[in-house]
């Protein structure tokens, strides 16, 4: 049975579902979810590129920002979390760029937070002697430096719309030929705002546990969390919920388990909710000003100057990275402390 067929026959015995069970059962489905069935996520032939995929410029610049916070830590012996691995690519490029670091590998335990078997397999390949995972909350405690790279915009959300008569939350049932389909509640109680009809409102309801965790860790020891994703610094009142199979958007409802299900990530939430458990928070700021703070700019020159016949690809991919017509300005970097650490490289 599919999971379209799974998804079908729920509903028709339990009722609509609400957008976050849908995309937790798409993504999260033991069997036939996104993740448990798609080795190649992020890479050329997978249907999204990550930006370490793009580029080994973004994973060096990524390897020597954690340097730069291991030493900012007191260069304890300390875990390289890595929150949603993918293939492996930047934790890879990482540690090739600090290889040369005197006691950097030697302090370094490498913790892979991975649901997937076959992404496991794939990181193995590309990753000496690394540790995994299921969740953080598995991750050994200690000093840690903490990496997430488009992990949060795969956290399921639920989605309100604002109606003439009140709001209603956005609900995935069945229509009269028993095919899924998007539908709305009746009018349920809500916020008094000033927002017009047709306002969508997103809230992933995993942010706080996982906010819970971050907050439990950076407290009883040092640590710093980096997190890049895309998304908003204020939440814009739309739709951002979409599905890319094959590097093209497709209709979120049409097959489910194969396409990949994602939304904006609200960075004035995780800001708040560190605010609120006395951490510190740099940022947000665009990724492209962020890659430029760490000077990617000029590692492009000097990989170009040492390569000139890869010139013109390591321009390709600097502007990939950075252009706020492409990556630079939709994608956002925000990086959470614990108290009393210096501020971090990049902000």
């Amino acid at each position: 049975m599919s999971l379209k067929e799974k998804l079908i026959d729920y509903i028709r015995d339990n009722g609509p579902m609400t957008v976050a069970e849908y995309m937790g059962a798409c993504l999260y489905d033991p069997d036939d979810g996104y993740y448990a069935t798609r080795p190649a996520i992020g890479g050329a032939s997978a249907d999204f590129l990550t930006a370490p995929e793009a580029s080994q410029m973004f994973g060096e610049l990524i390897g020597l920002w954690c340097a730069h916070e291991w030493d900012a830590l007191g260069k304890p012996a300390f875990n390289l979390i890595e929150l949603g691995p993918g293939r492996g690519v930047l934790m890879q490029d990482a540690l090739r760029a600090t290889q040369r670091l005197p006691g950097f590998r030697e302090a370094c335990n490498i913790v892979l937070i991975e649901t997937s078997a076959p992404l496991r397999d794939e990181q193995a390949e590309r990753i000496d002697e690394p540790e995994w995972a299921l969740r953080l909350e598995d991750a050994p405690p200690g000093p840690s430096l903490i990496i997430g790279n488009e992990f949060l915009d795969c956290m399921p959300i639920r989605q309100f719309v604002r109606g003439e008569d009140g709001w209603h939350e956005k609900l995935v049932g069945l229509n009269e030929a028993e095919q899924l389909v998007f539908g709305l509640s009746a009018a349920i109680p809500g916020p008094e705002t000033d927002d017009e009809p047709g306002t969508v409102r997103e809230i992933a309801p995993g942010l706080e546990s996982f906010m819970y965790e971050i907050e439990r860790r950076l407290h009883d020891a040092p640590a710093r969390v980096l997190l890049i994703d895309y998304g908003y610094v204020r939440p814009e009142g739309a739709d951002t919920l979409q599905a890319l199979k094959n590097h093209k958007k497709v209709d979120p409802i049409e097959a489910p388990g194969e396409a990949d299900l994602t939304a904006h990530v609200d960075f004035a939430r995780v800001a708040m909710l560190a605010l609120n458990a006395d951490l510190q928070v740099h940022g947000p700021i665009t990724q492209g000003q962020f890659l430029r703070n760490l000077g990617i700019e000029v590692r492009a020159e000097t990989l170009s100057n040492a390569n000139p016949q890869h010139a013109a690809r390591l321009t390709r991919e600097l502007k990939r990275l950075t252009d706020a017509d492409q990556m630079g300005a939709l994608f956002k970097v925000i990086c959470l402390s614990s108290p009393n650490l210096p501020p971090p490289a990049g902000f």
